[in-house]
């Protein structure tokens, strides 16, 4: 029992890498197969450790999980932004998340975990092996730095999920794997302890947006991921401080055309800190499993068309609500049916409301298979994931500065956001503001996996929630379980979340 706990924190993600061949999502070689002499005199095998980091992040569907649509069900489709969607017998996981009706047993928890472990083995392995390397010290330390920054995103996902999660923050020798530092949680400050710590070390030994690969972290990724971690730990002058020397760097700006963002024109753009990295090849498996056809447009009875998609996270009727009149991120986010047809922006036409499951799909996971890169095979349509991006960044600079009583920046970066809306300025005391910023986050972030961590953090899930229908209870349901197997397999040494069996 306690030997297949290992394997599912730490060692199958190990045994990806050393197996390599079966896993399809990866562009190089397995990490596993690359030897300690190589490391020592190779110094493009350093690059690779990194690589396969990058790339465990195209793992989704129904397996382990980082990005793709178990992500989504825990983030998007748990809040008031969006319902399970597709038909109403398809994928109950998903509906008892929906609902919070769901218990330790739910499989989409327990791939979510697996996921996040798997990547941060991967990241643990490249960190230990990558000081062998002949580079430079300089060189090393910035690949260290990006390794450090997706352990980093990885645990910032674990520990709003979950609250405090096993810390693993090394490859374990043999002989430790079954004691209690990796066999139970660690507290939520400890983890955030080590997110900050990453993430500064990061910041502290990473390039420029510019001096580097596209694709690859950077100093004001890590900066701006700092920014929103504080954001979270509740210490507004460090979000203030961080999120304004990305804002002084002057190398972020918001992009023009909203609706471009989620584009191939708006890959990697201006307004850009991170992205998860996809790509056509041969192969056509540089992309994030599922990702946008699990939330496509999905043909009903009465077809006539080819479907385009699963048909799930479906934005509601309260989201649209949430916009002001005139705002242009609506008809950008919400692809609304209408009785006589729709037409998408690639030209592509949805017949007409009877002829889809669903009223409403995400736009923003949309990717045309007709005016962007596209190589034949649904399931990995290379669509970057937007991680963390200059508004985003905007909006919690607004936050920390009306927590500081520093009004001025606060009204100043918030209308920053609303004028590429196409909304009036906004102006009103501290109370006023930060409703508004609150708001503002849901309409300009909605579909891109904050509004549930937001609301929780704001101390305002339960009445949300409760207002949208759903059976959410307070003390409970602002974490969700720990998995039942992963409990299990430890000999029930993870403790688990309060109300949860």
């Amino acid at each position: 029992m306690k030997r297949n706990f290992r394997l599912t924190l730490y060692t199958t993600a190990a045994l990806v890498l050393f197996a390599g061949c079966g896993d399809k999502f990866l562009n190089i070689a397995p990490q596993g197969a690359i030897t300690e002499e190589e490391i020592r005199n190779n110094p493009r095998a350093a690059q690779d450790l990194v690589n396969g980091v990058y790339n465990i992040m195209w793992i989704g569907g129904f397996e382990p999980d980082i990005n793709s649509l178990q992500f989504i069900v825990l983030t998007e489709i748990a809040s008031d932004n969006a319902d399970k969607g597709s038909t109403p017998t398809d994928y109950p996981a998903a509906a008892e998340v929906d609902n919070f009706t769901l218990d330790a047993r739910n499989g989409i928890v327990s791939n979510v975990w697996k996921g996040h472990y798997q990547g941060i083995a991967r990241a643990n392995q490249a960190l230990e092996k990558i000081p062998l390397s002949p580079l430079p010290a300089a060189d090393k330390n910035a690949l260290l730095g990006e390794v450090r920054f997706l352990r980093a995103h990885f645990y910032f996902n674990l520990v709003r999920l979950f609250g405090g999660v096993p810390k693993i923050d090394r490859v374990p020798a043999a002989s430790e794997v079954n004691s209690d530092q990796f066999q139970t949680r660690a507290s939520v400050d400890t983890i955030y302890q080590l997110i900050i710590d990453d993430l500064t070390f990061a910041a502290n030994n990473l390039e420029l947006k510019g001096a580097t690969d596209v694709g690859r972290a950077t100093k004001g990724a890590a900066q701006g991921l700092l920014a929103k971690v504080y954001l979270y730990r509740r210490n507004w002058q460090m979000a203030f401080d961080m999120a304004q020397a990305v804002i002084n760097s002057g190398l972020y700006d918001t992009l023009p055309n909203y609706a471009n963002i989620w584009r191939v024109a708006g890959a990697n753009s201006s307004e850009s800190l991170f992205e998860v990295q996809t790509g056509t090849n041969a192969a056509c498996n540089a992309a994030i499993n599922i990702y946008s056809v699990s939330q496509g447009p999905r043909a009903g009875g009465k077809r006539g068309w080819t479907d385009l998609g699963f048909g799930f996270n479906n934005p509601t009727q309260s989201l649209v609500n949430a916009y002001e009149p005139g705002d242009r991120r609506l008809p950008a986010t919400v692809i609304n049916v209408a009785a006589g047809g729709t037409v998408l922006w690639d030209g592509f036409r949805i017949p007409g409301r009877d002829s889809v499951e669903n009223d409403r799909y995400n736009y923003k996971a949309y990717h045309s298979r007709t005016q962007e890169p596209y190589c034949g095979v649904p399931d990995r349509m290379p669509k970057n994931h937007r991680v963390l991006r200059y508004a985003d960044v905007l909006l919690i600079y607004a936050e920390a500065a009306n927590e500081l009583s520093n009004m001025g920046e606060a009204t100043a970066k918030l209308n920053m956001v609303r004028r590429r809306a196409g909304l009036p300025n906004f102006s009103g005391d501290q109370a006023a503001m930060r409703l508004k910023i609150w708001d503002e986050r849901r309409v300009e972030l909605a579909m891109e996996f904050d509004r549930f961590f937001d609301i929780v953090r704001q101390g305002r899930a339960g009445q949300i929630m409760r207002a949208h229908g759903k059976a959410f209870q307070d003390n409970k349901h602002e974490l969700f379980p720990i998995p039942q197997d992963q409990r299990d397999l430890s000999g029930n040494r993870l403790g688990q979340n309060q109300g949860y069996n």
